[in-house]
């Protein structure tokens, strides 16, 4: 696609988008492309910078601070002891237990459990809301 500025012979300026350079051309002779204010089909090309993509270098988004890391760690694992605390544990269950409670075939209940890839598609595309649970935090004895 190559998109060109145009204007008209009123002066309006816009833009058309083209699948090549010669189809603007084509379009242009055969009398499509007219102007979107006025309707004139004295159509020309403006003069443009080109669109370059990925030419620019982009900086890395800076590494979040050791203490922001610790409160969002904090802020997660927080999270996760209340659904632990307040919310049934239903194991591999959870896709056809939520799916009970969203047809109203269950008591309305807070849930988490564990759940397939395509058992998550499938609650999603069938407009179930629900959310994943951030990992426990790994024991100190676990670790190394």
């Amino acid at each position: 696609m190559i998109k060109y500025a145009l204007s008209c012979d009123h002066d309006h300026a816009f833009e058309g988008w083209f699948g090549s350079s010669s189809d603007y051309d084509d379009q242009a002779a055969r009398g499509l492309v007219d102007c979107p204010v006025c309707g004139s089909k004295a159509v020309r090309k403006q003069i443009m910078s080109p669109s370059v993509v990925g030419t620019k270098a982009r900086k890395a988004a800076p590494e979040p601070s050791a203490q922001m890391r610790e409160m969002m760690k904090t802020a997660l694992g927080e999270m996760r002891r209340q659904v632990e605390d307040n919310f049934d544990y239903v194991g591999d269950r959870f896709a056809r237990e939520a799916r009970d409670i969203h047809d109203g075939k269950s008591e309305d209940r807070g849930i988490y459990g564990e759940a397939s890839p395509t058992e998550v598609k499938a609650l999603v595309e069938d407009g179930i809301r629900i959310a994943p649970l951030p990992p426990a935090a790994p024991k100190k004895s676990e670790v190394n």
